[in-house]
């Protein structure tokens, strides 16, 4: 069971990287777009999340269920962005910098809460 939770958490925190690192990629771009890192990391980020609440309650941990349903709604919210717009040219500086101010968001409410 630990190993499955360790394989989940690496691989959640590559999903989250796997946006955060998209995004940041593309600082100095004049034209943002969705890459397809976003969307697979967006992906990744929810599948491994969700197991690792799973696994989780299978072992009867403590789970905090409000964080956990801020965090969702917070991921659902990027992958709506990035699966939306992940077949267009190019997207609005405001898109992109919520895509990145969302996924930080995440990960700060992962470590300080």
């Amino acid at each position: 069971m630990e190993l499955a939770r360790n394989l989940a958490l690496v691989l959640h925190l590559v999903g989250m990287a796997s946006i955060f690192g998209a995004f940041l990629v593309q600082a100095k771009a004049p034209r943002k777009k969705v890459d397809a890192a976003m969307v697979h990391g967006a992906l990744t980020a929810l599948v491994t999340g969700l197991a690792l609440v799973g696994l989780a309650e299978a072992r009867d941990a403590d789970v905090n269920h409000v964080k956990v349903g801020v965090k969702l709604v917070v991921l659902l919210v990027i992958g709506v962005l990035v699966w939306r717009r992940r077949k267009a040219d190019a997207i609005s500086t405001g898109e992109w910098g919520a895509i990145g101010g969302l996924t930080l968001t995440n990960i700060v409410l992962a470590v300080f809460w």
